[in-house]
């Protein structure tokens, strides 16, 4: 019908056949949200990225070919990239932050209930980044990193306005556009525009990534 929003399309990308299908018969179930097509390994994603358009990938990490890393870096390299949910067993420091830093959007555990999974689908198609909650608590109880990235991710955020700094420390403490805007006594079109000023000063994709960066200058 006429005015109607158009469902998220989602491209389902796991090794396991199980997995696959349970996330399709899921996800085709969830309202706003359809499964364009499934891959059974990395190499297969950009050709079906090309082919079915998907809004958003859900990724498995460990596959026999190309892995999920592998393939969420060359997707977020694309004109038009989707983003990217990586959904896993394997919930790591290192798997969690490579992940983050190669372009998704999100980080999910296969455990997650499937309501969650849905909603995590639809939030990320509308441009904000999830991560479950176990997952959230490993990078709030990370250690300090070391002093070379500290001091690295401290130089980058100097190329920000005072103001495109105070939005970037409050995006690294979980806030959305709207509580943001509250917070600084700003409209919601000021504050999108500094995310993007930011996005673009800093050479990054999302705002998962400017987070990590506020969390390593040691910021938030």
């Amino acid at each position: 019908m006429a005015g109607m929003t158009p469902p998220v399309r989602v491209l389902v990308v796991d090794d396991d056949a199980l997995v696959r299908a349970g996330l399709t018969m899921m996800l085709d179930g969830a309202p706003g949200i359809t499964v364009v097509g499934e891959a059974a390994d990395g190499d297969e994603v950009p050709a079906m990225a090309d082919a079915h358009a998907p809004d958003v990938v859900l990724m498995d990490l460990r596959m026999p070919r190309v892995d999920g890393l592998t393939a969420t870096r060359r997707l977020r390299a694309r004109q038009r990239p989707p983003e990217v949910i990586v959904l896993t067993t394997f919930d790591t420091d290192e798997n969690i932050l490579y992940a983050l830093r190669a372009g998704a959007s999100g980080f999910l555990l296969k455990d997650t209930p499937p309501a969650r999974i849905a909603e995590a689908v639809r939030q990320v198609a509308a441009g904000e980044p999830i991560l479950s909650p176990r997952v959230t608590r490993r990078l709030m109880d990370r250690a300090r990193v070391h002093a070379g990235a500290h001091a690295r991710a401290r130089a980058a955020l100097a190329a920000l306005s005072p103001r495109e700094r105070d939005v970037a420390v409050a995006i690294a403490q979980g806030r959305s556009n709207t509580e943001i805007a509250g917070a600084l006594n700003m409209t919601l079109a000021t504050v999108k525009s500094h995310v993007s000023h930011i996005l673009t000063k800093l050479d990054l994709d999302n705002r998962t990534q400017v987070a990590l960066l506020a969390h390593d200058a040691g910021l938030a």
